[in-house]
C-alpha cells in the first residue's frame, strides 16, 4: 500500500471510531531527538574492573550499590531535558480533545504526552519528570536531577537518596495500571500501535486484548504482529499522525 492510499485509510478508520485506543514504544519519541534505548547497548562502563552493561546499570540492584554510576549513566544517557513534543504527541492531544481518542498507552518515560498537552496517558514504566526521596516520599522535579550533574540528588528535606519514579530492571510494573491499560484495550474500537517492536513483556501482551477490526501498526521495522494488522504504514510516527494536527 503507497503512503497516500495509507492515510487515506487511516483518516476514514479514525472517523469512524468512537473509542480509540493508542499504544507506543520509543519510536514515538525519536522524532523529538530521543534515542531508542536498545541502541544504547553499546554503553558499557567499568564497575569494579568489570564490564557493565547498560541494562544492569538500570536494575534496582545497582541503583542501592552504586547509586554514584547509575546516576553517572541515567542523565547522560536517559535524561534528554531539551526534548519537546513532536507531530505524533500533538496530534494524540488534539484526537483526545476532539473525544475519540480515550487513552494513551505508552512504554516511554520521557514525559512528552503530557507535555503535548494529553490527559488521559498511562505511563507503564514510569517517567523521568517524576522523582521522589526513598525515606519521605517528598516528590521533586526533573529539573532537580538535572542540576545535580550525575551527583546523587538528596532529599532537602531528611537528606534521603531521590530516585527517579521509573520502573528499573528488576523491579515490577504497577499492577492497578497495568489492568487499567488491559481494560482500555478491550474496549478500544480503535488501537493504533506505533514506535515498538512489540517485544517487551508484558506490556508488549496488552496489544493481543484488543478485539476490534481496526488494528493499525506503524513502525518502520517489522513486528510479531505485523500479520493481524488492518493497517500496517511502515513510515515514522509523526509523519503518520501529522494529518491530524
Amino acid at each position: 500500500m503507497n503512503k497516500a492510499s495509507g492515510a487515506a485509510k487511516l483518516k476514514e478508520m479514525v472517523e469512524h471510531s468512537r473509542y480509540i485506543v493508542f499504544f507506543g514504544g520509543a519510536g514515538v519519541s525519536t522524532e523529538s531527538g530521543i534515542p531508542d534505548f536498545r541502541s544504547a547497548e553499546g554503553l558499557f562502563r567499568k564497575v569494579d574492573n568489570r564490564r557493565v552493561s547498560p541494562e544492569e546499570i538500570l536494575s534496582r540492584d545497582f541503583f542501592r550499590r552504586y547509586p554514584e554510576e547509575f546516576y553517572s549513566f541515567y542523565t547522560s544517557s536517559l535524561i534528554h531535558a531539551e526534548a519537546r513534543p513532536n507531530a505524533a504527541h500533538l496530534a494524540l492531544a488534539e484526537l483526545e480533545k476532539q473525544g475519540k481518542l480515550k487513552a494513551v498507552i505508552t512504554q516511554n518515560i520521557d514525559g512528552l504526552h503530557g507535555m503535548a498537552g494529553s490527559v488521559n496517558v498511562l505511563e507503564l514504566h514510569g517517567s523521568v519528570q517524576r522523582n521522589y526521596c526513598m525515606d519521605c516520599r517528598e516528590p521533586y522535579p526533573l529539573s532537580l536531577i538535572v542540576e545535580s550533574r550525575g551527583e546523587v540528588p538528596r532529599c532537602t528535606l531528611c537528606g534521603g537518596i531521590i530516585k527517579p519514579d521509573v520502573v528499573l530492571y528488576q523491579e515490577s510494573l504497577d499492577m492497578a495500571l497495568l489492568e487499567s491499560a488491559a481494560q482500555y484495550m478491550a474496549k478500544a474500537d480503535m488501537l493504533i500501535v506505533a514506535g515498538t517492536s512489540l517485544s517487551v513483556q508484558p506490556a508488549a501482551g496488552l496489544v493481543k486484548l484488543y478485539r476490534g477490526d481496526r488494528l493499525v501498526l506503524i513502525n518502520k521495522a517489522p513486528t510479531p504482529m505485523d500479520r493481524y494488522a488492518d493497517l500496517l504504514l511502515n513510515e515514522k510516527v509523526g509523519q503518520a499522525l501529522e494529518p491530524f494536527l
